[in-house]
């Protein structure tokens, strides 16, 4: 009668044995990835009640866009906000393009995405170096840490942005101010992308189509074939005078043509422009090159008239007068783009304009 304790004994002991055995297991799995524990676990959670919601824009399925309130130049008033900023999302993952002026905005960006899709922002692209695309790349600063993120641009936008974020930093802090700014710190792509290059985001898939010499150094372009939806960073405008400190104007209009050839539907630049009917293209195509045309034009004929380049009222634009910025770069332009045409005026004369 004294063998049926110990035998429970025995089954007591060996239950115990097995349940140590299988937690150290289950440790094992958790540790080594038999159980993935999400990884959007890590890091700071989001209070969706207090989040600053973003009035996203529908662009076409996963696709949207913030658009700037105005399309003017920096202030306080705006905090840098005068782009847009632009997301795909598809199965809980989420790409955004050119993710904005500061530290503040970019976690705006960042809570609105957890809250409203419910979407874990994996990739960052910056088209090109300017302080109002990039510098929310400082929101998701942990989550590149943790490789849980990459931030993809053109190898020649990652040297531009390390040789001139600093300054860019310090101009845009002085511009949209210290409050809007804080926070904001430098951080660089991880990541760079080339031609052909193919961004996947769930089902949704983005080809860089090109990767330009012609609103900067390395202008990177993004195009969905599936929803013909193109994103041109700095090289399209329409009602803002284009900006033309770091690029080429021959180079820029040489790009015009090639995204034109694709027959977008939709254009994300620096504004955000739509295709008023289905043959038809999207209206900042056309006004930004003919801008720069009629730029190329008025230098050349200055130089045809015997006139000096900084001595800038000879070259008047009046059609774009109420452009914003055209008291503050039109000027600037034409310096610039005199000193790109000179060598070519100088060795075949006035070359003709398309």
């Amino acid at each position: 009668m004294k063998a049926r304790p110990v035998r429970a004994r025995r089954r007591a002991a060996q239950g115990l044995a097995m349940s140590a055995v299988l937690t150290r297991w289950l440790i094992a799995l958790l540790c080594f990835g038999g159980f993935m524990v999400p990884s959007h676990a890590a890091g700071p959670s989001t209070d969706c009640q207090t989040a600053d919601a973003v009035p996203w824009q529908p662009v076409a399925p996963g696709i949207w866009v913030w658009p700037a309130a105005e399309n003017g130049e920096v202030s306080p008033a705006n905090a840098g906000h005068v782009l847009p900023t632009s997301v795909v999302v598809n199965r809980g993952e989420a790409l955004v393009i050119d993710p904005g002026p500061s530290h503040r905005h970019g976690l705006r960006v960042r809570a609105s995405l957890a809250c409203r899709f419910k979407a874990r922002v994996r990739w960052l692209v910056n088209t090109h170096a300017h302080a109002e695309n990039v510098m929310a790349n400082s929101a998701f600063a942990d989550l590149l840490e943790a490789g849980q993120l990459e931030i993809l641009a053109s190898a020649a936008t990652r040297r531009a942005m390390q040789q001139r974020c600093p300054d860019c930093l310090a101009s845009l802090t002085t511009r949209a101010g210290a409050t809007a700014m804080a926070g904001t710190h430098i951080v660089l792509p991880s990541r760079t992308l080339a031609v052909g290059d193919r961004l996947r985001v769930g089902l949704l898939s983005l080809r860089v189509q090109a990767v330009e010499n012609g609103h900067t150094e390395g202008d990177l372009v993004l195009w969905s074939a599936r929803h013909r939806v193109l994103w041109a960073g700095g090289l399209v405008y329409d009602g803002r005078v284009p900006e033309l400190a770091q690029g080429s104007l021959d180079g820029w209009l040489a790009a015009l043509p090639r995204l034109q050839a694709l027959r977008p539907r939709q254009v994300i630049g620096t504004v955000w422009s739509r295709a008023p009917a289905a043959e038809a293209p999207p209206p900042a195509l056309g006004a930004t090159e003919r801008y720069l045309k009629g730029l190329r034009a008025r230098v050349l004929l200055a130089m045809d008239q015997g006139h000096q380049p900084q001595e800038t009222a000879w070259g008047e634009l009046p059609a774009y007068r109420d452009w914003a910025g055209y008291s503050e770069r039109h000027g600037f332009n034409l310096q610039r783009a005199w000193r790109e045409l000179e060598p070519v005026w100088m060795e075949q004369g006035a070359a003709p304009t398309k």
